[in-house]
Parts: C-alpha cells; structure tokens; sequence
C-alpha cells in the first residue's frame, strides 16, 4: 500500500522537476495527501534557483481521475465549514501553480477527468498523448467544478467552457487541443521523452525572463488596456535591470 510520503513522487532531470501522482491503483485519484505533497514540492522545486521547469504526471495508465471515494464521502458528510477549508485547500494549490517562477507542465497520459482534469488546466501548458482523455463529469453527480470554472474560462472560448462544463462528456487529446486546452499531443510510445525533451528547452531560457512574463500574463487577465500596458511598463524596466537581460544584451552586441 502506498505511504502518505510517496503519493507524490519529486525526481530531478537537469533542470526539470517532475512531480508524479504516485497512486495507480487507484487512478492517482486526489486527496489531502496528494494536494498537500503537490503543495510543498511545488514550493520546494520553486525555491531551487537550478530548476526551470515542473512537470506534473501520473504513474500508471492515467493522469488522474479526480476526488477519490473517501473525498467524495467526506464531501457528502461535512460541514459547510469544514467543506470550505476543505475546498480552500484545493483552491491554494490552483494558485499556488500560477505563483511559482517557473513554467508548470501537466503531461496528460490516460484519464484526466473531473478534479485531475482541473488539475491539468490548472497548469500553466498541458501536453496529451495521443490517447488520453479528458472531461468534467461533475454535473452527472449533481456537483459543480466551481473553481476550475475560472481557470478553464481562461483556457478556451466561453462556448467551448460551457460545453465542457454542463454536458460532462469526455474528449480525446486531438479535441482539447482544437478547444485550446492542450499545447501539444504525442505519440504514447514516444510521450515521455517528448515531454523531457519539451520542458528541457526551458533550461537554455531565461529564468527570470520567463517568470517575469509568466507573472505579467496572469497579472494583466483582470485589468483593463490602458492598466494592463502600465503593468507591462513595470516588467519592462524590471526586466532591463536583471542580470540575465544585461548579459544577454552583451551577447548578442558583441555578436554583431
């Protein structure tokens, strides 16, 4: 049986991190312990100044399969109370996932349904093998897939979300990727060093470019365009006083 330690597994390839759901029995279905070790390795890999890339995948067939059967209990026995910190902690890794300074990349193989599908739309790029799956069943069990709604609603067209949301029906990798849901599909035979291959070219980029343009992009989702260009003004300057844009402007005039 696996150890509360090991539901979530921390490896380190050059400068990847890849965190994996380490529950195959049981689909890698979410529960305190899963949300609450992506939580800490999200901040530990964060406060590694060599890493440049976090992968998030599942061990076994799928990606995950959502809340698992004692989550689904807990939810139908607790309290309004104990549902909200419940439901915040949820909450606190969906933007903890947007606060690290590095990309964060869910590598879909299988199932990603329901709270694993929030999961991977939680994540700053999704790549799918060719054969996985993904879908918001919630609405079949009369429940809603509250928080997810403001990232999905960020991720496609309002249309595409409201079809994904209400309809709960599943769609393959090829479909997620028309909706904008997905970066890029592979083929499963080749997935895994694909995805090694696709967050490795993180590490011959700037860290604090990167981090800096990730921040902005999300920063700018509620401001208005005049707010949103001052927001960009801001990193702009930022960006011209850190070490990585002054040597890399050295480079490239003395490459001319």
């Amino acid at each position: 049986m696996t150890n509360e330690k090991e539901v979530v597994l921390y490896t380190v390839h050059g400068a990847t991190v890849t965190l994996t759901l380490n529950r195959p029995e049981k689909r890698n279905a979410l529960n305190d312990a899963i949300i609450d070790n992506l939580k800490s390795s999200l901040r530990k890999a964060n406060d590694d100044a060599s890493v440049n890339a976090i992968i998030i995948t599942g061990a076994g067939k799928d990606f995950c399969s959502g809340a698992d059967l004692s989550a689904l209990q807990k939810i139908s026995d607790a309290s309004v109370s104990e549902n909200t910190e419940d439901a915040r902690s949820l909450l606190e890794l969906f933007i903890l996932i947007r606060a690290v300074a590095v990309p964060v990349i869910a590598a879909v193989r299988g199932r990603a349904l329901a709270g694993g599908c929030g999961l991977a739309s939680a994540c700053d790029l999704v790549l799918a093998a060719d054969d996985a799956r993904f879908g918001y069943p919630e609405v079949k069990i009369g429940f809603v897939p509250a928080m997810v709604t403001a990232i999905l609603r960020r991720n496609v067209s309002e249309k595409r979300a409201f079809e994904l949301l209400t309809r709960g029906a599943e769609i393959d990798a090829r479909t997620a990727q028309e909706f904008g849901f997905v970066n890029q599909v592979f083929a499963p035979e080749n997935f895994a060093a694909e995805v090694q291959a696709y967050a490795g070219q993180c590490g011959k980029l700037s860290r604090s470019a990167v981090g800096l343009t990730k921040t902005l992009l999300y920063q700018i989702d509620g401001l208005a365009f005049t707010e949103a260009l001052a927001a960009g003004l801001d990193v702009n300057v930022i960006a011209r006083l850190t070490e990585d844009c002054q040597k890399g402007v050295a480079r490239f005039l003395k490459k001319e």
